[in-house]
């Protein structure tokens, strides 16, 4: 599959490097250094490309800016018809400890009102980066961690499913969109389970019913 990464800071690049890993040709896009681009591409025998070069190529697309870049980068996206879209943002504010968006929405929900042509799959944003690596390094070995999944769209979810076994986590079904309006503040929970716990940030999680 050829996925676009539009936002190549630590989310983007990690699971760049993860399904490139896995077999996924990646085009690495939208970053302040055309230089990490470059080198994130050569890096895992991808490309790099404009945002709407590589929107234009892309089988899939990860989204992952910053909530205050959101808005540039769909600009340069244009519309996104027809284009399966994993997005694994938070709406944070700028200082990144607050949502912005609550209780009666998401960004899950404000990025389909914005770009309702797309075909919109939440993934991969309650996972700290730093457990991608590790957990795809112990892919096949024992329980894989549990990772949320949620949208509206059966294809996309499809197609989220299928990348987040590629990377190593078990998908976890969570519903329809509207589910990011506790997904996104259970992300703020693991968050601070990561970063603000002792112990390194490589955090994963499993559920069980009893």
């Amino acid at each position: 599959m050829k996925i676009a990464i539009l936002g190549s800071g630590l989310m983007g690049a990690a699971l760049g490097r993860v399904w490139a890993k896995a077999g996924h040709d990646i085009i690495f896009s939208y970053s302040r250094s055309a230089s990490k681009l470059e080198r994130l591409a050569s890096e895992t025998g991808g490309a790099a490309a404009s945002v709407a070069d590589a929107v234009d190529q892309a089988d899939a697309v990860l989204l992952s800016v910053h909530w205050s870049n959101v808005d540039d980068v769909l600009t340069q996206a244009g519309d996104l018809a027809g284009k399966v879209v994993l997005n694994c943002c938070v709406p944070l504010d700028d200082a990144n400890d607050s949502l912005v968006l609550g209780p009666k929405t998401s960004g899950a929900e404000e990025l389909a009102r914005l770009r309702p042509q797309a075909i919109w799959v939440s993934c991969f944003n309650t996972a700290p980066s730093e457990s991608f690596a590790p957990v795809y390094a112990n892919k096949g070995q024992g329980t894989p961690p549990d990772l949320l999944m949620y949208g509206d769209a059966p294809q996309a979810k499809a197609v989220a499913k299928q990348l987040i076994k590629d990377a190593g986590f078990a998908p976890l079904e969570a519903g329809g969109l509207k589910t990011g309006r506790y997904a996104e503040p259970f992300a703020m929970v693991t968050a601070v389970l990561a970063y603000g716990q002792p112990g390194g940030p490589a955090l994963t999680y499993n559920f069980k019913k009893l």
